[in-house]
């Protein structure tokens, strides 16, 4: 697919980029490179190939849903500057 400088520049603009007057011949080349890459994927026959979420055969460990820190509010508010029903005070930011 032959790619030209008005394209690169065409999609610079929807993606709001700037580029360079000089850079645009180099960023058409490799624009176009990319593109006949993709062309050349879409050619690639995958009927019957599952997709799959990773492509490492991994099995995710998993630990017990379990408590390891017991309620620590009491100690954790009595260093606390100001509470009140258990809650901890802030100063108001907004006005």
């Amino acid at each position: 697919m032959p790619t030209t400088p008005a394209d690169v520049l065409s999609v610079a603009q929807l993606a709001r980029l700037r580029i360079e007057e000089s850079a645009l011949d180099d960023v058409t080349d490799r624009f176009g490179r990319i593109l006949d890459l993709v062309a050349e994927l879409q050619q690639i026959d995958t009927e019957g190939v599952e997709p799959m979420s990773n492509p490492h055969d991994m099995v995710q460990r998993l630990r017990t849903d379990a408590v390891t820190e017991g309620d620590q509010r009491l100690e954790l508010q009595a260093v606390a500057p100001a509470v009140e029903d258990g809650f901890f005070l802030v100063p108001r930011v907004i006005d």
